[in-house]
């Protein structure tokens, strides 16, 4: 059914909400994802979307995800559709294979460049906005009656700031008055700031509905990151309150759940807003708590178990209901439980991990500390705009020529050395200073990069620290962390020569390593299917927790984006220029090199190893 259809009919006072999936890098992840889906389902959204990725990246993967949502699990889906890498007849071919699946929804937008590309140039050059096809949709004798349109708004401002608020306010009501039929908009957490910009929004004559896009904090350095990339404005009495439980992974969640409610309580009492959109980046728990606590979900957050007694013995129907709804017949019992069974969608073969008891299928993935997390998470890799994952390198930030303008290998040396002193604030690899456990190693990460091996993450071992402890602490409270020492740099291929013949002479099966270059070769001594955890938690009442998994996947989608940075960093410099010519051999030549050594009860092992002293 289409979106607005449905949003008009409603006669119900609770707000409506949708759900926000995008397609996992991995095949794990993704069959992971679908009982995940199956599980949200539950509480009867009114839509879910799937994203669409960075330049088309997850064009079949998205419309097989779309494809199970609508038909296996009977939710409407919205399918967002970008501009970007889609060929003369693209959009056509998309528009009508989402038409043959019965879906009925689409969101337009024009998306970023194409991974690796230097510039957004339309490959249709019929579609150059989102503005071009929500036109062309709506215009289409084949199209314009099978889909409800939607596009996106930025209360905060595109992150690129090409255009002023006031233009893009414009371009907003453009979009509308060519068919739009709702909009949902990006991330924010100023709810002020958003009322007021809804304002401006309606004044502008814009009466489609408007459904703000919320975003449960899962962690502080998630939530750093992406509002730094998507430009949105932190209020700052939130900075505050995250600086005080920043240590502490389980109070940030919950504190998300509860800045979400009050935020969408807000949002449904003071303005013009039947209902929101909850970006998921793949993760359950947060969302089904907010729905919790806004009682919207139908469901208790404690099961209302029944005891089963005999018949002869059930209260008679005069009896007050306080307490009767505590007992149940064996025949009622029964069929309840065939009715529970034949109503529940069909999930995918491959099972979730982290299925005990304690652990369920549901949290086993909450706090992924690690760049990536574990390479089965549906929510594996999620670092960037959520509507255009895979971007490596804000564009914005390139041309900002802020790393200045290297010319030779040893000014990246000295860049690299650079951040290492804190006299550069970033690199294009990592977006903030040197973090406190990196320091505790800065002379070793002094004299691998004053070797020329660039390092890009690092993390000493760790046997046994508070969860609570300031700098390696992670999880909820009460429990103890571990961590095996690792390195990860750029080098060059003679080196990675000499690193994997000192391995296996002397690694005596404690060093693992990984190394590839741009091209996709690849050198290691882990076997097919091993896996390397390299963080781990162990807190009450819970499984093993597995923060950091370095495997064959993991470190092969790490390695795409890191070269992917070196080659949108080239882009920003002219064609020809040394600059471009330096971080384009870098690009070429040099390897990404992983190094773990397994002895985590003695830190200094992996150093003296890694420099054969």
């Amino acid at each position: 059914m289409k979106l607005i259809d449905k949003i008009n009919a409603r006669t119900s006072s609770t707000p409506f909400y949708s759900f926000e999936f995008f397609p996992p890098r991995t095949d794990e992840g993704f069959a992971n994802l679908l009982a995940r889906i199956s599980r949200l389902s539950e509480p009867d959204p009114l839509a879910v979307s799937v994203t669409w990725g960075a330049g088309g990246t997850t064009k079949e993967r998205s419309l097989d995800l779309a494809q199970i949502t609508q038909s296996e699990y009977g939710v409407d889906t919205i399918l967002h559709l970008t501009c970007t890498n889609m060929e003369l007849g693209s959009v056509d071919d998309a528009l009508r294979k989402a038409k043959a699946l019965g879906i009925q929804n689409i969101l337009a937008l024009r998306g970023d460049p194409p991974r690796g590309e230097e510039y957004w140039i339309p490959t249709d050059p019929r579609f150059t906005h989102a503005l071009d096809l929500v036109k062309y949709i709506k215009s289409s004798p084949e199209f314009a009656s099978s889909f409800c349109v939607g596009v996106a708004a930025y209360p905060d401002g595109h992150a690129d700031r090409e255009v002023d608020a006031e233009t893009e306010l414009d371009h907003l009501k453009a979009k509308v008055d060519a068919g739009a039929d709702f909009i949902i908009t990006q991330l924010f957490y100023d709810v002020d700031a958003f009322i007021v910009w809804l304002g401006k929004v309606r004044a502008k004559g814009v009466n489609v509905p408007v459904i703000p896009g919320i975003m449960p904090l899962q962690s502080y350095t998630s939530f750093r990151r992406l509002t730094k990339l998507c430009g949105t404005q932190v209020p700052a009495q939130l900075d505050l309150d995250l600086d005080a439980i920043r240590h502490d992974d389980q109070k940030v969640k919950d504190f998300g759940v509860s800045l979400a409610a009050k935020m969408i309580s807000r949002l449904t009492t003071e303005a013009d807003v039947k209902g929101v959109h909850f970006c998921t980046l793949n993760l359950e728990r947060s969302v089904r708590k907010i729905l919790e606590t806004l009682q919207w979900s139908g469901e208790s957050s404690l099961p209302n178990n029944r005891l089963i007694v005999d018949a002869s013995t059930m209260p008679s129907p005069d009896v007050p209901p306080s307490g009767k709804d505590l007992l149940i017949n064996p025949v009622d019992a029964s069929q309840s439980a065939t009715n529970k069974l034949n109503s529940t969608q069909p999930i995918a073969e491959t099972q979730e991990p982290g299925k005990g008891d304690v652990n369920n299928a549901s949290t086993w993935d909450e706090f992924p500390n690690g760049w990536f997390g574990d390479y089965k998470s549906p929510a594996f890799g999620t670092q960037s705009d959520p509507w255009n994952p895979g971007t490596a390198l804000s564009r914005a930030v390139a041309k900002s020529h802020k790393w200045g303008h290297p010319k030779c290998i040893e000014d990246l040396t000295h860049l690299f050395l650079a951040h290492l002193h804190s006299k550069l604030a970033s690199t294009p690899f990592s977006p903030a200073p040197l973090s406190p456990e990196s320091l505790l190693i800065l002379p070793h990460l002094e004299k691998l990069t004053s070797k020329g091996w660039w390092t890009v993450f690092s993390q000493p071992a760790v046997d046994g620290v508070s969860s609570r402890d300031e700098i390696f602490g992670w999880g909820p409270s009460g429990g103890y962390v571990f961590q095996k020492g690792f390195v990860e740099f750029f080098a060059e291929k003679k080196d990675v020569d000499l690193i994997e013949s000192r391995i296996r002479q002397k690694g005596e099966g404690w060093v693992q390593f990984f190394a590839a270059n741009a091209k996709g070769d690849l050198r290691t001594n882990v076997p097919p299917g091993g896996k390397n955890a390299v963080t781990w938690g162990v807190f009450p009442g819970r499984e093993i927790a597995q923060s950091t998994i370095i495997e064959r996947d993991s470190f092969f989608s790490w390695k795409e984006e890191a070269f992917l940075t070196w080659k949108q960093w080239a882009f920003s410099y002219p064609p020809e220029s040394d600059e471009r010519k330096l971080l384009e051999s870098v690009h070429d030549n040099r390897w990404l090199v992983s190094i773990v050594h397994h002895d985590f009860k003695d830190a200094p092992k992996l150093w003296t190893f890694v420099f054969d002293e």
